[in-house]
């Protein structure tokens, strides 16, 4: 499925392998996730290489190497400026070789917007499921799709395993500009400074927040309050924030409908109602900022009723667990702590402690 949509998902799956442990899974299914879930952890760990070889590497690109330095000062900045927890994240890198290295699968009832959830030991309930084989994606998506439910596949560019294992910098994200790499960085280590088990909106929400706002203040301090890279950045962040709320308004449109279908329209009728309304949500965000950001970037085709590129539940379900907090979040920070973030991240850690614990 080809959805060339603005806003593009920074699903950052959970890894689950330091949880899984294998003889203490629940079933055999659980079991055969567990050990391909180590499977496919332990590749990438065997294959990573230390930071300071890859530096020392003549062979290796300076331009990359600059990246790798770059993300090592928004670390920095991340624990000394911000106040997230240390660790040793990001002091291994791991060459993806231009292929994608984990897919996650999310579903969807087809005329309610209600996740499917899965459960595993440990670290608790998810709305979300990863893969490190694109085939064993693809047939649980099928599965899926046989059941019944929405469903979307994405690729992942970052995972957080909370502090237990050193995450690896991938070389897919060398490619992200100033502004994306430091979000996605300050994102994962969000992660690792504060989850609470069973509550993954509010774990995903608040470090799609803390990214955002480290990467605006990491920007200004290394590149000034007028640099290229801070208006580029905000100016993508501009756009993704009135298309996530222009989405999380459209869900509700969805809610509304789906709760007032009448019990005796047939399956097809549902479907109709369903797929024109999604197309009206879809077709109506090149309104946003007055089409500011399609005239600047994009240019893209019209979806259309049946087109089987059209977006389902699925996708809205992906905006609602990361982004329908942000509001709360700003008017906490704003009104409660006057932007000090400091005092607010510190309420945030007595508030929420950590519950993932071996």
């Amino acid at each position: 499925m080809k959805q060339k949509i603005f806003k593009i998902l920074k699903y950052s799956f959970i890894s689950i392998l330091t949880t899984l442990i294998l003889f203490i899974a629940l079933n055999q299914d659980s079991s055969i996730y567990a050990y391909r879930q180590a499977k496919g952890q332990l590749k990438i760990i065997f294959n990573t290489r230390p930071v300071r070889e890859v530096l020392a590497d003549k062979t290796f690109p300076d331009s990359l190497k600059n990246r790798i330095l770059l993300i090592e000062e928004i670390k920095r900045f991340a624990f000394d400026s911000l106040g997230l927890n240390s660790s040793a994240n990001y002091t291994t890198f791991y060459d993806q070789h231009q292929k994608p290295i984990l897919w996650v699968i999310t579903a969807c009832e087809p005329f309610e917007l209600k996740a499917k959830k899965w459960h595993f030991p440990i670290v608790g309930t998810f709305s979300y499921k990863g893969h490190f084989e694109k085939e064993i994606a693809d047939s649980e998506l099928n599965e899926l799709k046989k059941q019944g439910f929405d469903t979307q596949l994405n690729e992942v560019s970052a995972w957080s395993t909370l502090g237990y294992l050193k995450d690896p910098i991938l070389s897919s994200m060398l490619e992200k500009s100033e502004g994306r790499l430091a979000a996605l960085i300050i994102h994962e280590l969000t992660h690792g400074t504060l989850f609470v088990k069973n509550n993954l909106e509010f774990n995903e929400n608040l470090a799609d927040f803390i990214g955002d706002y480290g990467a605006i203040r990491f920007l200004k301090s290394k590149y000034g309050k007028n640099s290229k890279e801070l208006e580029r950045y905000q100016f993508s962040k501009k756009y993704n924030d009135a298309y996530s709320q222009h989405l999380l308004r459209g869900s509700k449109k969805l809610d509304s409908l789906y709760k007032n279908f009448d019990e005796n329209m047939t399956y097809q009728e549902k479907v109709h109602q369903k797929t024109k309304m999604i197309s009206n949500i879809i077709n109506k965000s090149d309104t946003l900022l007055a089409g500011e950001f399609q005239k600047l970037l994009l240019s893209r085709k019209k979806w259309i009723l049946n087109d089987n590129n059209l977006p389902n539940n699925a996708y809205f379900i992906g905006y609602l667990t990361y982004q329908s907090k942000q509001n709360q979040f700003k008017d906490e920070f704003a009104k409660n702590f006057k932007y000090n973030f400091y005092n607010y991240l510190t309420y945030l850690k007595d508030k929420y402690p950590s519950s993932i614990v071996f």
